[in-house]
């Protein structure tokens, strides 16, 4: 594989990085697709193990992202229509603001929630702490792990 190529391949497992902390986009599965549109310009023996390992690695951690933020999110007492006033300011917010405003719009629709269900400003920001803690943890594994990915990819480019 030719420096462009890997330039290429380093752009896209940069952007799958990226993409885990920007919504809507599949960071992930960027991540994956990138090591393997490297492992089949470079069939070698380190490149098929380095896309065996990483896809067993992403599964667990698609799998542990799904059930982390609902077993937190249940603790911290979310209710259904704190979930649709979060999902109603997220949409709100990436329709005013494109891609961007979504996130601070799923916060304003957390906060205007549980500032109608609780009343006073301090509860309503401790609620909003907790959810976020727990919508933040999971970005947190998910990010790590493309890391990880992305440095194993780095260190077998370097040592081909």
């Amino acid at each position: 594989m030719d420096v462009p190529e890997l330039l290429l391949v380093g752009l896209v497992l940069v952007l799958g990085v990226v993409g885990v902390l920007v919504p809507g986009v599949p960071g992930t599965w960027l991540v994956w697709a990138g090591l393997l549109w490297w492992t089949l310009q470079a069939p070698t023996a380190l490149a098929w193990s380095l896309l065996v390992a990483a896809t067993a690695l992403l599964l667990v951690v698609q799998l542990v992202t799904w059930q982390l933020p609902p077993r937190r999110l249940r603790e911290a007492g979310v209710t259904r229509r704190m979930a649709a006033a979060a999902g109603a300011g997220a949409v709100l917010g990436f329709v005013l603001v494109p891609v961007l405003g979504a996130v601070p719009g799923f916060m304003a629709g957390i906060y205007a929630s549980e500032r109608l269900r609780l009343g006073t400003h301090g509860e309503a920001m401790a609620s909003l702490r907790t959810v976020m803690r727990a919508v933040g943890t999971s970005v947190l594994v998910e990010l790590l792990a493309c890391l990880m990915v992305l440095a194993a990819w780095l260190g077998a480019v370097l040592t081909m």
